[in-house]
């Protein structure tokens, strides 16, 4: 099974979606399907082969950590976990050093953290690429895994409308108005008035999607607003880093859950509408391990409905990193 993969995107960093083009977005997205069509043929490559990676982890995860560790080692690589406490990043060590340090020992960098401002500051000092996996400004590993998703259930991903309910001006939802707009896809962003956007990330990305035929809404009403959306996803209401708000973001936010009454007003529900979350997610009784009660931004009934895929969304992280990994340090003519 032959690969092929953009070069322009060879040694780059991601550290937002804006840092590449509309194409190289969308190449990413087809060489994350084609490496997941690989692994299910049952090929396992050796496309990193001796590649090492560090992955900085300040802030916990289940998907990202998992996806890169096990991306890098079915193409023949290896990769350290670096916890907060494990290394001197920010305390003893100035970014830059620490970058300086690890580019001479790794080939590649994940970050998952909470400033733009260190993820930035590593690969401007590493000389290797870096990826993020997550600060508190943007979360674009995980929005190529949400578009890939979208691409696998629909076929296509210009033309589709993404309703965002919920937290509209956290990492997520700032990322996806970026993706959406880069992939023709039309974004509405179902929000309280106290959650909104940035006014500049808003203008900028409508730019975007004008040259895509797409658009970008801001909006207020759950079920007025999330009429036509072929894909309903939410968010937890409360970021890592916010617990202190936690009483005020849940009395805010629980008229935007996604329950059975807003997928019956997106007039869609026997028409392919799918649910997506990027997890962990507050749905049900289970999650009282966390002194929850119930279900917070969207139901059980959802959650665990046919159209929901969660869970490929889930998978996808592991293709969409192992994709950034390969056009960054493969080489192409070992595909």
């Amino acid at each position: 099974m032959r690969l092929k993969w953009n070069p322009s995107l060879r040694g780059r960093s991601l550290l937002t979606l804006l840092d590449v083009t509309d194409d190289e977005m969308l190449d990413l997205i087809n060489l994350a399907v084609a490496l997941k069509a690989r692994r299910q043929a049952g090929i396992r490559g050796n496309l990193l082969l001796r590649r090492q990676f560090a992955l900085i982890f300040e802030k916990s995860s289940t998907r990202t950590r998992c996806a890169a560790a096990v991306a890098a080692r079915e193409e023949g690589g290896a990769s350290e976990y670096l916890a907060r406490s494990d290394i001197h990043l920010g305390l003893k060590e100035s970014v830059a050093d620490t970058a300086r340090v690890l580019g001479r020992m790794f080939d590649g960098i994940l970050f998952r953290g909470f400033s733009q401002q260190v993820v930035e500051g590593l690969a401007r000092y590493s000389g290797v690429p870096v990826w993020n996996g997550l600060t508190d400004s943007y979360h674009p590993t995980q929005v190529l895994a949400d578009l890939m998703t979208m691409q696998e259930n629909f076929g296509r991903l210009r033309g589709l409308t993404l309703a965002f309910v919920g937290d509209g001006r956290n990492n997520v939802a700032n990322t996806l108005m970026i993706g959406c707009a880069k992939a023709g896809v039309n974004f509405v962003n179902v929000t309280p008035p106290e959650l909104m956007p940035s006014a500049e990330l808003v203008e900028q990305t409508r730019a975007i999607a004008a040259r895509n035929g797409a658009s970008i809404t801001i909006g207020h009403d759950p079920v007025a607003d999330v009429r036509g959306a072929n894909a309903l996803y939410t968010d937890v209401w409360v970021s890592m880093g916010e617990e202190e708000q936690k009483a005020s973001r849940m009395a805010l936010l629980s008229p935007y859950q996604v329950n059975a009454r807003l997928v019956e007003a997106t007039g869609n529900r026997d028409n392919g509408l799918i649910f997506l979350h990027c997890l962990p997610a507050f749905h049900d009784d289970q999650t009282t391990i966390t002194s929850e009660t119930g279900a917070l931004e969207v139901s059980d009934e959802v959650f665990e409905a046919p159209y929901s895929k969660v869970f490929d969304q889930a998978e996808n992280r592991m293709h969409t990193i192992k994709a950034l990994m390969v056009s960054a340090l493969a080489d192409p003519e070992k595909a």
